[in-house]
């Protein structure tokens, strides 16, 4: 394993802000593994650490295969964690909408056109992602639905769905797509975490990682087989929104089955207790994506289900 600086920009004031990666073996640039590009992700941090760490005693062991190259990177964003705030403390930007980066540009652009220079070259990108809204998923492999995806590589993570997503004009400032336009095979995962440590799909993801390695030849690794993933598209997932602002009790959770007409969630009145609403699921189906927050506003989006007929 070898340690090795990726972008540092110097600061009047305090230390220089610097982003580091961790090398393991040497030759063709085939995988490279990103981890917190927002100051709030701990999960996705948390996940990149034992993949280091597991990678780490694979070298040890000598089980890289020759020529093969892999590089993890835990946090593009260690400032905005450092201080506990999800986007660019300065501006307020958000680093995952900056790509490919301007070398000329602002700070967030800059940073963002130096890790793509370093990262733009490997094979295959694994990026680990959040959700813009508060919530756990169920574990899947995400994917940009463009030319350049490949559904059978992504079931070589044993994960239980991919979901593809029809790019939207914010989203061509995404790693993950520029990462496809550069002609990287890449791949967001999703865990059930992002603010805190869920060690369940921690373990989850770190096997898709390295069960994905080890079915590409780059290292060796005795893994289960996982599962067969179902493909999803983003639009045919059915969304459930509350239709007022308060306390959420969440009921269901991510994975959990749901019959037409069945309680998911409450929403309390946040003075006087009382249930304001109950939401109900709309169709049979499986929760997909849960909403975290003690809060809930009006509107917004508490669950997405897979109804049945697409299991």
């Amino acid at each position: 394993m070898t340690k090795e600086n990726i972008v540092t920009l110097k600061s009047p004031y305090r230390d220089d802000f610097e982003i580091n990666g961790y090398r393991f073996g040497k030759g063709e640039k085939t995988c490279c593994i990103v981890g917190a590009m927002r100051g709030n992700e701990v999960q996705q941090l948390y996940v990149c650490s034992q993949i280091i760490r597991a990678l780490s005693n694979i070298e040890k062991k000598g089980d890289i295969a020759h020529g093969k190259q892999i590089m993890v990177i835990p946090s593009l964003n260690p400032f905005s964690m450092n201080i506990q705030r999800r986007f660019w403390s300065v501006d307020n930007t958000d680093l995952n909408r900056m790509f490919p980066g301007d070398a000329n540009g602002k700070t967030t652009q800059r940073i963002s056109a130096g890790i793509f220079d370093f990262i733009k070259e490997y094979q295959y990108g694994v990026q680990f992602a959040s959700f813009y809204i508060s919530g756990d998923f169920i574990p899947h492999v995400r994917m940009m639905d463009t030319e350049h995806k490949n559904i059978g590589l992504a079931n070589l993570f044993g994960l239980p769905y991919i979901l593809l997503r029809k790019p939207k004009p914010f989203d061509t400032a995404t790693l993950n797509f520029n990462w496809q336009n550069s002609d990287t095979s890449a791949f967001s995962i999703y865990t059930n975490e992002t603010e805190h440590i869920d060690e369940e799909s921690a373990h989850i993801a770190v096997g898709a990682v390295l069960r994905f390695l080890s079915r590409m030849g780059v290292i060796k690794y005795q893994s289960h087989g996982g599962y067969m993933a179902t493909t999803l598209e983003e639009e045919h997932l059915m969304s459930i929104h509350a239709q007022s602002g308060g306390i959420y009790r969440r009921i269901k959770q991510p994975g959990d089955e749901v019959e037409q007409g069945e309680a998911m969630a409450e929403i309390l009145d946040p003075f006087e207790g009382t249930v304001i609403e109950e939401i109900k699921a709309p169709a049979n189906g499986i929760v997909f994506f849960a909403h975290k927050s003690p809060l809930v506003l009006e509107n917004s989006v508490v669950y997405k289900i897979i109804k049945r007929l697409h299991i």
